[in-house]
């Protein structure tokens, strides 16, 4: 067994390895030796600190809840607007995490696992993320940058399953464009597309530069 490599406890070291691991293969798919092997460790040092492998995800589905509650809570204000504002060069779910989460973080594979799983975790994290885009919707509203729309928890429900089409979809969408809308390079093609068709529907004029290739 090698030494860990930094200055982590094992205990992080072995829960950052599991979510790297969980978010490429699949929790299922995953055994408590690979987690071992991946961290350094002995597998009877993974069972002693988590007890089991489901109690380690259930571990690493906590963290990934508490790191995208703080993100969130340090870039939203008190009614969230700051998720759907254009003025403040955070347009959308996408955009927020493409900016702060380092190029290969495993979290945004993991968010994708997990919202389509059937756990409480999947369940919470997507009622927050629906909370804030209908707090958003509200206070854009409030302030005459958007209507709130006839039903607005339907509305609000409808702008967040766009965003997280990114996320659900994010393999396919970098084959067919020839980049990852999670990158900067693909932030910078799809944010511009975005606002203009929340802004003005698909008859809307193109926002910012128009790629050589869509000319």
């Amino acid at each position: 067994m090698h030494s860990i490599p930094d200055d982590r406890t094992a205990r992080a070291v072995i829960r950052d390895e599991a979510l790297r691991l969980f978010a490429a293969r699949g929790p299922e798919s995953v055994t408590v030796r690979q987690i071992a092997e991946a961290a350094g460790v002995s597998p009877g040092l993974v069972v002693h600190h988590f007890g089991s492998k489901e109690g380690l995800r259930h571990r690493v589905d906590q963290y990934v809840l508490a790191v995208f509650e703080a993100m969130l809570g340090e870039l939203t204000g008190e009614d969230g607007t700051e998720l759907l504002d254009p003025g403040t060069g955070a347009a959308s779910l996408s955009e927020v995490f493409a900016r702060h989460l380092p190029t290969g973080s495993p979290l945004p594979s993991y968010l994708r696992r997990l919202l389509l799983s059937d756990s409480d975790a999947g369940k919470t994290l997507f009622r927050r993320l629906f909370e804030l885009s209908r707090a958003a919707l509200d206070g854009l509203a409030a302030t005459g940058r958007a209507a709130p729309g006839r039903e607005p928890a339907v509305r609000a429900a409808f702008l967040l399953a766009n965003d997280l089409a990114v996320f659900l979809l994010r393999d396919r969408l970098a084959e067919v464009l020839g980049t990852d809308p999670l990158s900067a390079d693909g932030m910078a093609r799809w944010a511009p597309e975005m606002l203009s068709i929340y802004a003005g529907g698909l008859n809307a004029a193109p926002q910012g530069e128009t790629h050589p290739e869509n000319q």
